[in-house]
């Protein structure tokens, strides 16, 4: 099987085709519904698509990977169609509030032949989910996403988060009402953008 180079992942061909096709529908139904920022939509591949394989790398496929706040589908999506070849049997659900999001993110699981479930509903309003991993890209505070990660993750669980530059001082600021570990890893696409993998998270 031949192999296609994904930043620093290797995907197989078929992975790279349904990549490929899932970034020919962001593009088409984006001006219609703002799926992601006008500015970026001619380089969906790397600012978008690159830079969610990259949550991937390094994390065993988990039973259940739950996305919050998905909206075009980044990390979700993605995740989803990398799971196809590398975990078939792992439960994949988007969460997002936006109904014509919504819309959007159905058409792309079923058109690139990914497995996953989307939930419409406020990430609030979302029961406990117990989840193995848990993971969000430009959806809100670190501070933030840790109150959502202690309430869906399991015991063990992981979360697993994009952050930009200012992602020290965001930790710094979480650490007034959180404690937890946490491991960074450099952005594959941006210079000083990181992927924060985080456990252990309870109240200070």
């Amino acid at each position: 099987m031949s192999e296609v180079k994904i930043g620093e992942a290797h995907v197989s061909r078929e992975t790279y085709d349904r990549l490929k096709h899932y970034e020919s529908l962001v593009k088409k139904w984006s001006p219609k519904i703002n799926l992601i920022a006008k500015s970026t939509l001619d380089d969906v591949w790397d600012r978008h698509i690159v830079d969610s394989v990259q949550i991937c790398q390094g994390i065993d496929f988990p039973q259940t990977w739950r996305d919050i706040g998905s909206g075009g589908g980044f990390p979700g999506v993605v995740v989803a169609i990398l799971a196809v070849e590398r975990a078939p049997d792992c439960v994949i659900t988007l969460i997002e509030s936006d109904q014509r999001k919504c819309a959007f993110l159905r058409t792309a699981i079923r058109e690139c032949g990914a497995n996953a479930k989307v939930v419409s509903e406020r990430i609030e309003k979302v029961p406990p989910m117990a989840a193995d991993v848990i993971s969000a890209r430009a959806l809100a505070d670190l501070t933030t996403l840790l109150g959502f990660a202690e309430r869906h993750l399991q015991p063990g669980g992981i979360a697993l988060f994009s952050k930009g530059i200012q992602w020290k001082k965001e930790v710094d600021n979480a650490r007034s009402q959180w404690q937890f570990d946490l491991k960074s890893t450099n952005s594959w696409t941006e210079p000083e953008a990181v992927v924060l993998e985080i456990r252990g998270v309870t109240r200070v």
